[in-house]
């Protein structure tokens, strides 16, 4: 190894050490039992057995953005740092792992053809010793915000040494392009954001009704109880559409019993598939996207409830006025993608909805292209 790579092993080594007693109370957290043993002991966490592609993202929606990519291919291994990312590349491929702390990789790492990773996982070791022992090196949606560039600047040195590691990158705009550049990066090719390579689809057209269509959207335990607490028929007609279908039936009688103190009529969308009540539960799958086609207003769910959020590209791609909790996460990187939305309070619903009309709608950002990926990967493998 060279010198700064030794020095680098070292200082790595001494904050492990000095952490260990910190590790050790954080694994008695439920959230970290598995997390946190096999990243930093190494337990249940042996290395890929295959010579593979192998893709690293960080959590969850990192996971769900190379869905795309592992399913062009025949077998793939992934890594990943939290719970949640642990948990959605395991709907992808049996051969998931823990990404092990720094100083384990240049032990724990075996050949593979290509090592892809996604966005900011900038770690040293990671592509080095994946380069050293014949892999193929890639960053893939690679992105440097305002507000971090000038950090990166300021360890330049450093992402110099990361960014000779790695042999082409994916980047999102031609500003993520030249700031990479900067850095020390070469090859670099600009295809958008890659979270919005599959878009959604209507499956349905339904007629949209002549009145303000406001959708609540995956809505959790609780968070329908707030919906309907800060609903009124003025603002326009509700649709609630809760995430799990074993909840239907205990949100109907919340909703029957709601419109009934409060003279609205409801029905259920299994019963009739249309929006001429004032509420309507729609107890159906499949349908979400093709009511945001027609929807103005989208309260989007999981959120209020601490589930983490859910999908905003969905209704932004339809150009829905966009309200959202706080508490979004496992979404932060998609919520990034979209332009004019709104995050609040679970006691500032009303008011957001009283005062919706000045709203803008949402959009997205930008769109991407997975192809040149694509191509890339199928010639290595």
């Amino acid at each position: 190894m060279s010198l700064f790579s030794i020095i680098y092993y070292l200082v790595s080594l001494v904050i492990y050490i000095l952490a260990i007693p910190y590790l050790l109370y954080k694994t008695k957290n439920k959230k970290y039992k598995e997390a946190i043993p096999a990243k930093f002991f190494l337990r249940n966490n042996k290395p890929f057995e295959k010579s593979s592609i192998w893709f690293h993202v960080c959590s969850m929606g990192e996971a769900k953005a190379i869905k795309p990519l592992v399913e062009e291919l025949d077998e793939t291994n992934i890594s990943v740092i939290t719970n949640t990312g642990f948990e959605e590349a395991s709907s992808l491929t049996s051969n998931v792992r823990y990404l092990p702390f720094e100083i384990f990789l240049p032990f724990w790492i075996r050949k593979q053809k290509a090592l892809v990773v996604m966005e900011a996982e900038l770690w040293y070791f990671l592509f080095l010793f994946a380069k050293r022992k014949g892999a193929k090196t890639y960053l893939i949606n690679a992105r440097i915000s305002d507000k971090s560039y000038n950090s990166y600047k300021k360890f330049s040195f450093f992402y110099k040494r990361v960014f000779a590691n790695i042999d082409k990158i994916f980047a999102q705009t031609e500003i993520d392009k030249q700031r990479l550049l900067e850095l020390g990066a070469k090859d670099v090719k600009v295809i958008g954001n890659i979270k919005l390579a599959q878009l959604p689809k209507v499956t349905r057209n339904f007629e949209k009704p002549n009145d303000t269509l406001i959708t609540a959207g995956s809505t959790h335990e609780k968070e329908e109880e707030l919906i309907l607490n800060s609903y009124d028929r003025k603002y326009g007609k509700l649709v609630i559409v809760p995430r799990h279908p074993e909840r239907f039936e205990k949100v109907a009688k919340l909703i029957e019993e709601y419109s009934k103190k409060n003279s609205l009529t409801f029905h259920r969308f299994s019963q009739k598939e249309d929006f001429t009540s004032d509420i309507i539960l729609v107890d159906k799958l499949g349908e979400l996207n093709n009511i945001y086609a027609i929807s103005d207003i989208v309260i989007l769910g999981g959120a209020f409830a601490n589930v983490g959020g859910h999908n905003p590209v969905e209704p932004a791609y339809f150009g829905c006025k966009l309200i959202s909790g706080k508490r979004i996460f496992n979404q932060k990187s998609l919520f990034e993608c979209v332009k004019n939305y709104k995050l609040i309070e679970d006691n500032e619903l009303k008011e957001a909805l009283e005062n919706a009309q000045d709203l803008e709608k949402s959009s997205l950002v930008q769109e991407g292209d997975i192809q040149p990926i694509i191509k890339e990967l199928h010639g290595i493998w």
